[in-house]
């Protein structure tokens, strides 16, 4: 399989990097604001031109002679991209005309870049061919004027870019045909064969269909063939607990800014990678603070994007700081998280930075004040050392399979009635709630729905305790678990 080509957007702070990255990405994964700075690690998306595939990179505001702070992780960012671009296109600003800011990047860009184009931004209503004649003088060839925010001269722009890199596929030799149709022409008589023992009434029923078997019932080869091509893993916490640095670890590469500086990671981040046989997505996304906090409108989208994350992903990752210790914030966070019935692992940071005789404290206060994901494995890691990391993993692995298994009719109803003669649900007036048959009203998180008389008097705790005892039937570690109850009509209530 050949490699996808790559293109790379470069360019100083605020000339629309983002802007044309969601243009060309037909989407708005990028975080937009008329404010320098916004973007800071390498964010890849996949596009398409003339109906084939390519990739492409946004960076961050490009300053090739920042000495510190982080403007040197993200410089160090955007030379990764280009080292890793087919094509990068140099945007400048055309409203804000030629810089010396500009002048330092194209002298980099013309050492280090493999092909070139300089694409001059944000001309909607101006004399193209007069704004873009003072950017010549940069050397790197024809300016090319464009509008982002408008979608004016970007189709001219891919077509010149990435165009020459997407070949057209191969036509199917005779063979090729050949072996097409064969295989068509014998699917087709097997076809022809099965309709008419069918209607003769002599198909034999295959050994899988057993008259017995639950229809909702499947193997564990079943069930882990079902599995999705990619388990999306969000990475969530307050700002400065690691969560950039958690995912670098798990990469082994400084793919992410991790700088130790509390709102470096504004966007949220989506990585394909694999670890041990299995793909994975990981999203880094933005520390989320209290809610009196959060004055600032890039920060309330960054927020927002790392909401969504939530929403989007298989299994949420909490990350703990534990130099910090166990936060309010920190319940509000894994709250939300419950609300969206994310499958979930916790994972506590830093564990190597505290002293021994502080780690019995951390662990009494993390069962105290986050007592309600009792269901969730805690593992104590060092982001920054790599310690723990696989047993994390495995507690992905291991949550994500109990947030989609499949909790057959006839097994849910026997755990319930066994359930019911353990403890019956307590009296309320002369009434006591009858519970009769369960079934799984969906997946991630697991929904079991009882049926029965009188539901609406079963008190909360009776609800925890049901949720606790099919947790341990089904091994429902990792997931949150819903429990629905639907009480069956009185056809004699109005006579």
């Amino acid at each position: 399989m050949s490699r996808l080509p790559v293109l790379a957007l470069v360019g100083r702070p605020n000339v629309g990097k983002s802007t044309l990255f969601n243009r060309i990405t037909r989407t708005r994964a990028a975080i937009v604001a008329d404010r320098p700075g916004l973007t800071r690690d390498r964010h890849y998306g996949r596009a398409l031109l003339n109906g084939q595939t390519f990739i492409v990179i946004d960076t961050g505001g490009f300053e090739p002679e920042a000495k510190h702070g982080i403007e040197v992780e993200m410089a160090r960012q955007a030379r990764q991209a280009v080292r890793e671009a087919d094509v990068v296109i140099f945007i400048v600003d055309g409203r804000q005309g030629l810089t010396g800011h500009d002048r330092e990047i194209a002298a980099e860009l013309r050492r280090n870049a493999r092909q070139l184009l300089l694409a001059v931004n944000k001309t909607e209503g101006m004399r193209r061919e007069a704004v873009a004649l003072e950017f010549h003088e940069l050397g790197v060839g024809e300016p090319l004027p464009i509008s982002a925010a408008h979608g004016e001269g970007v189709r001219d722009l891919l077509e010149l870019s990435v165009g020459p890199f997407l070949a057209k596929a191969p036509e199917p030799s005779a063979d090729e045909e050949a072996e097409v149709e064969a295989a068509r022409a014998k699917l087709e008589a097997e076809a022809a064969a099965a309709a008419r023992a069918f209607a003769e009434g002599s198909l034999e029923k295959s050994p899988a269909q057993g008259v017995a078997a639950d229809p909702g019932e499947v193997s564990a080869e079943e069930e882990s063939s079902a599995l999705p091509r990619r388990i999306r893993v969000a990475v969530v916490g307050r700002p400065n607990a690691g969560k950039s640095t958690l995912i670098n670890s798990l990469l082994g590469e400084e793919r992410l800014i991790a700088f130790d500086q509390p709102g470096t990671t504004r966007d949220a981040v989506a990585i394909d990678f694999e670890r041990g046989g299995r793909p994975y997505t990981m999203v880094d996304t933005a520390g989320v603070r209290k809610r009196g906090k959060v004055t600032d409108a890039i920060e309330k989208f960054s927020v927002i994007k790392t909401l969504q994350a939530v929403e989007d992903c298989n299994v949420c990752v909490l990350m703990l700081d534990a130099k910090e210790g166990v936060a309010e914030q920190d319940a509000n966070i894994a709250g939300y998280i419950l609300e969206a019935g994310r499958a979930l692992v916790v994972a506590v940071n830093k564990w190597d930075a505290i002293e021994p005789s502080q780690r019995d404290w951390f662990k009494h206060e993390l069962d105290r004040k986050l007592h309600f994901l009792n269901f969730a494995h805690t593992h104590f890691i060092s982001a920054r050392q790599g310690t723990g990391l696989s047993p994390m993993m495995r507690s992905v692995d291991h949550a994500y399979a109990a947030a989609i298994r499949k909790l057959p009719t006839p097994k849910l109803t026997r755990a319930l009635i066994e359930a019911v003669q353990h403890q019956q649900p307590p009296r309320r007036g002369p009434v006591r709630p009858k519970l009769r048959y369960a079934h799984q009203g969906g997946q991630n998180p697991p929904i079991v729905v009882v049926h029965g008389n009188a539901l609406d008097a079963v008190p909360e705790t009776y609800r925890r305790y049901l949720e606790g005892w099919l947790r341990d039937k089904f091994s429902l570690e990792g997931t949150p678990l819903r429990i629905e109850f639907r009480s069956s009509r009185n056809p004699y209530l109005e006579r």
